[in-house]
C-alpha cells in the first residue's frame, strides 16, 4: 500500500468513525471469508459496516476524527463494526453470530459518550430492536385512538336514535300543533258565560224576576195618582 492509498484509507476510516453512533471492536481470529460475508449481510440490516482494519492506520484515523478512546482497543487482530443505525440490532447480530460460530471476541466499544464493556454489550444485545419498539409504540398510540373513535361512533349513533324518537313523536316535524288546536276548538262555547255577573244576565233577560218587580212598582204609582184626582 503506497502513501496515497494509506492516506485514502485513513480518510475513509475517519469518516466512518465520525458518522457512527456506536463502534464495536472485536478480535476476528478464526473467522472464515464466508463467515465474514454472512456477518456483513446481517449487520447491513442494522445499517452497520464490518471492517478488518490495520491498527496503525486506524489510530491515525481516530486521531483525525478526534476519537482518542478507540486507540486503546487497537491491540492485536481487530475488526470494527461501525453502527449508523440500530445499535441493539447490531449488537444482537454480533452476539448471535459469535454464539453460533464460536468466533469473534468482543474487545470493547462505545456509544456516543458511553464506554461499553463486555457486560454492557451483552445488555444492549438483549434489548428489543428499533422496529420492535416502533411497533410497540404504534400499538400504544393506536389503542386510545381506537377507543376514541369507537366512543364517538357510539355517541353519534345514540344521538341519531334520540332524534329519530323525537321525530316519531312529532316534536320536530310540526305535526303536534294541529292536535293542540283541535283540542282548543272542541271546547264548548257555553263555558264562556259561566264567569259573567248575575246583574248582566238580569239586564239581558226581560223575563227575569227582578224585571217583574220593577213593572209592578210602576203600576202602583200610577193607580194612586188617579185616585187622588178623583177625590178632588
Amino acid at each position: 500500500m503506497n502513501r496515497e492509498e494509506k492516506s485514502a484509507t485513513i480518510q475513509e476510516i475517519a469518516a466512518q468513525i465520525e458518522a457512527s453512533e456506536a463502534i464495536f471492536a472485536v478480535d476476528y481470529r478464526g473467522i472464515t471469508v464466508s463467515q465474514a460475508a454472512e456477518l456483513r449481510t446481517k449487520l447491513r440490516e442494522a445499517d452497520t459496516s464490518f471492517r478488518v482494519v490495520k491498527n496503525r492506520l486506524t489510530k491515525l484515523a481516530a486521531d483525525k476524527a478526534g476519537e482518542e478512546r478507540l486507540a486503546d482497543l487497537l491491540q492485536g487482530p481487530t475488526a470494527l463494526a461501525f453502527v449508523r443505525g440500530d445499535t441493539a440490532q447490531a449488537a444482537k447480530a454480533i452476539s448471535t453470530f459469535t454464539r453460533e460460530h464460536a468466533v469473534l471476541t468482543y474487545k470493547g466499544g462505545f456509544m456516543a459518550e458511553t464506554a461499553l464493556d463486555a457486560d454492557s454489550f451483552k445488555a444492549i444485545a438483549l434489548l428489543p430492536t428499533r422496529d420492535v419498539l416502533n411497533a410497540r409504540f404504534a400499538g400504544v398510540v393506536a389503542s386510545p385512538l381506537t377507543g376514541l373513535v369507537r366512543g364517538l361512533g357510539a355517541l353519534i349513533g345514540g344521538l341519531a336514535l334520540q332524534l329519530g324518537q323525537i321525530a316519531d313523536k312529532g316534536l320536530v316535524s310540526g305535526e303536534a300543533a294541529p292536535v293542540a288546536a283541535a283540542e282548543v276548538s272542541a271546547e264548548p262555547e257555553g263555558d264562556k258565560d259561566e264567569g259573567e255577573p248575575d246583574a248582566e244576565r238580569a239586564a239581558a233577560d226581560p223575563d227575569a224576576p227582578g224585571s217583574e218587580a220593577e213593572d209592578a212598582g210602576g203600576t202602583d204609582v200610577e193607580t194612586s195618582d188617579q185616585a187622588s184626582n178623583e177625590e178632588e
